[in-house]
């Protein structure tokens, strides 16, 4: 791939798994939070399932669209967009109903010296949103960084595992959690967590990083030596399919791929592709923030892109100095500063 319209081509492509499944989801799909780094891709993949399947579903986004031109990008895709702040009670009532609601709206970074925005986003409107939706069924992206720092060797990280956030951003995601599941008792709104760590895009995310420090022969700081990703195209599929899973209380629901890997070995890998030899510092903590996903993997199948894919593209694309988003994800951070 070399551009990025080949890139989300191949991101949105809808596998035969999830187009069976869309005509099993009965009404239409509303993404709240669509123009953040999944979104775009998210409603588009569940688009063109819906239009392979041939069942009449509307999918909707809504977002901010602090960048104009996503609105005629989706729109031409065939999706209806509605620009609205949601910390705004007028502009939430206003929504339609719909049947089903994939909810991706949250904030992560500049979290450090805005902590009230942050927990205004992933605390409180949660609540409003699920009294607004309580007749939907819900998918509520929420992150791997609600649970503790994990033994590597152990891979012990299922969704039995109880949380215990480091730092703001976290303990506002488990907030998330919380607020949710009280409303999914009040209601008895059928729900799915979505537990997310580390979703692969070509322009951005865990393995782009390191790909971008070998190449450039920066120093790369193995403190937290392990981490588990999931290319963005699977992570969208297991969302969308999430919605034939979701029950009251909430299903909770650990995504990523099935490996732990080592940052250590990445790099080598990156180094094998690109002819440079990676530099390190410091050494491997025997814990890290890991996520075991097998849950998911049973409901949906191993994801469809490989970690060793992964390298391939990543590896080609940076040398090809293709398009990034420059969002890093502050992977290496172990006290929860984002």
């Amino acid at each position: 791939m070399k551009t990025i319209t080949e890139l989300e081509d191949f991101m949105s492509a809808p596998s035969d798994e999830l187009v069976k499944d869309i005509q099993q989801v009965d009404g239409d799909i509303m993404i709240l939070g669509v123009s953040g780094k999944m979104g775009p891709t998210l409603a588009k993949m569940t688009k063109r399932a819906i239009d392979r399947a041939g069942v009449p579903k509307r999918v909707i986004g809504v977002a901010r669209f602090s960048d104009e031109s996503l609105i005629e990008e989706l729109e031409g895709f065939g999706i209806e967009t509605i620009k609205a702040d949601l910390l705004k009670e007028e502009a939430l009532q206003s929504l339609p109903d719909v049947k089903n609601i994939i909810y991706m709206a949250g904030n992560k970074f500049g979290t450090v010296g805005n902590e009230h925005y942050t927990w205004g986003m992933n605390a409180y409107l949660p609540g409003r949103v699920a009294e607004k939706f309580k007749n939907s069924r819900i998918v509520a992206f929420s992150t791997g960084n609600v649970y503790p720092f994990t033994t590597v060797s152990s891979n012990d990280c299922t969704e039995d595992i109880p949380p215990n956030p480091v730092g703001e951003y976290a303990q506002s995601c488990l907030g998330r959690e919380r607020v949710l599941t009280y409303f999914s008792h009040k209601h008895q709104t059928p729900m799915v967590i979505f537990r997310l760590n580390y979703a692969i895009d070509m322009r951005y995310g865990v393995l782009l990083e390191i790909a971008k420090q070998v190449y450039n022969s920066t120093p790369i700081d193995l403190t937290m030596g392990n981490v588990n990703v999931i290319w963005q195209g699977d992570a969208n599929e297991y969302a969308i399919r999430s919605l034939l899973h979701t029950d009251h209380p909430p299903t909770i629901l650990n995504v990523t791929g099935p490996e732990t890997l080592s940052v250590r070995w990445l790099a080598k890998e990156f180094g094998k592709r690109m002819k440079k030899d990676p530099i390190f510092v410091n050494s491997e903590n025997p814990t890290a923030l890991l996520n075991n996903a097998s849950n998911a993997h049973k409901l949906f199948g191993y994801p469809k892109v490989t970690i060793q894919q992964m390298i391939d593209m990543i590896a080609e694309w940076v040398v090809s100095d293709g398009h990034t988003l420059n969002k890093p994800t502050h992977f290496q951070e172990r006290e929860g500063a984002f």
